[in-house]
């Protein structure tokens, strides 16, 4: 996008601040009264949803979005081809394509942005956004990030020309590194990414080449940079720092403005809708962006219906995330919803000691993307300082070999990469991996003590 459509577009989202409640919930009926329209029109798979729920094209304005049936991402996926409203978009293509183009910045047909779940499913998940869509989220993301920054204070931070770095995994389709590479750059700002496989000694080298003021990145990656800077080994000033892509917690939170010296931003999104909300502080919680997607709260899950995606429609899709919300009411100082408290997915690092007391981490996401024919699930379990092993599940009991052999090859490499070749890898199988009994959820990272 060009830098003062951006720009011009960046700061109208941010005015949505200055509406009332009202008028915040009026925008939000009438973007999604015009998507169930197009969708019905042009998505088979939601036609035919519609259909046996009894909405026809004369309803459709007046029906209650509950009405619909929630789809999950095994039937999401299932069923992509006819969900999709564009005639030459097909699941198998997109594979191909992501097989062929390594280089992120590569659209799909030239004009569709294809984002990798970070989910570990066993068969590679995508999710597509046209230039319309992408550009929406665009704004949605750096709104969030700029989030409690005035037009007059936004354009002084531009002038002065900030540079930002971006700590997370780097080196693939996730939505946030792409998000962050074509937003940041749209605004003309200076930024380097950093792979949360790089040894620690690369991010200090080029932190002190680089000298950024502005820190993107994961929570737990952005911690590693404050214990650094606690040690005397890197010296930082960030005027901002965004945190993404993970769940925040407060004693996370709290320790890293103390050494930063400045509040944190905390972005909600998922692969499915990349801009979904914001939390500028604690006290004030997680506001949702309303004009951008519809968000239901069930008791152990939340319903997500992506307003601006008319080319591959999400419409009461489930993720496994946990809020409790709390709508605007009018005189409030944000029209917007706010979660009251947000139970996000929080995974722990894997870190190792080599022989000379050196410590290095593993991020979860680094290692969270294997496929193979005939593996099911999977989750990793540390069980010394310098070993650690998957728990795998497979389909096939033949196939246990092969699975093996080309697993343990690329974390070898994953681990050469990191400088942690010292690290012991094993792997055994299981009949079951079990989601935990307290959270109904499945952490790809256990500890020893955890089994």
């Amino acid at each position: 996008m060009k830098y003062l459509v951006l720009l011009f577009q960046l700061i109208r989202s941010k005015n949505m601040k200055k509406k009332s409640p009202e008028r915040i919930r009026k925008i939000q009926e009438k973007r999604l009264t015009k998507l169930l329209k197009y969708v019905y029109h042009n998505s088979a798979y939601y036609h035919n949803l519609f259909t046996k729920a009894g909405i026809s094209e004369k309803n459709i304005g007046k029906s209650k979005l509950q009405s619909i049936p929630v789809t999950d991402k095994k039937t999401f996926f299932e069923n992509f081809d006819a969900i999709v409203t564009q005639n030459d978009i097909t699941q198998e293509e997109i594979r191909e394509f992501d097989r062929r183009e390594k280089t992120r910045e590569s659209k799909f047909k030239n004009k569709y942005h294809i984002v990798h779940s970070s989910g570990s499913t066993g068969i590679p998940s995508f999710f597509l956004y046209d230039e319309k869509a992408w550009n929406s989220m665009l704004v949605g993301i750096l709104r969030a990030a700029l989030w409690d920054m005035g037009s007059v204070a936004l354009m002084k931070h531009l002038i002065e020309k900030p540079r930002l770095v971006f700590i997370a995994a780097t080196d693939g389709r996730y939505g946030g590194t792409m998000a962050v590479g074509d937003g940041v750059g749209g605004l003309g700002i200076d930024q380097i990414h950093l792979d949360i496989k790089m040894p620690m000694s690369k991010w200090i080298a080029e932190l002190k080449r680089f000298k950024p003021n502005v820190i993107v990145g994961y929570p737990t990656a952005i911690k590693i940079l404050c214990e650094l800077i606690e040690k005397n080994e890197l010296q930082l000033s960030p005027i901002l720092v965004v945190s993404c892509g993970e769940f925040l917690g407060s004693g996370i939170r709290q320790y890293i403005e103390k050494i930063m010296g400045t509040s944190v931003i905390n972005l909600y999104g998922a692969s499915e809708s990349l801009a979904l909300g914001v939390e500028s502080s604690q006290k004030n919680g997680m506001v949702l962006f309303d004009d951008m997607n519809v968000v239901e709260v069930m008791e152990d899950a939340i319903y997500i219906t992506s307003l601006y995606n008319f080319a591959q429609p999400l419409i009461r899709y489930k993720l496994t995330d946990q809020l409790e919300l709390m709508p605007a009411k009018e005189g409030d100082d944000c029209p917007f919803t706010r979660a009251e408290k947000f139970l996000g997915r929080n995974e722990d690092i894997l870190w190792f000691t080599d022989s000379a007391g050196k410590k290095e981490f593993l991020h979860p996401l680094a290692i969270e993307g294997f496929c193979e024919e005939g593996l099911l699930d999977y989750q990793f379990v540390q069980d010394g300082i310098s070993s650690f092993r998957m728990i795998a599940e497979s389909s096939d009991e033949t196939k246990k070999d092969k699975i093996r052999n080309k697993i343990t090859k690329e974390m070898r490499i994953i681990l050469s990469e990191k400088g942690l070749d010292y690290v012991a890898f094993s792997i055994e199988f299981t009949d079951n991996i079990l989601a935990d009994k307290k959270t109904g959820k499945k952490p790809l990272i256990l500890k020893e003590k955890q089994r």
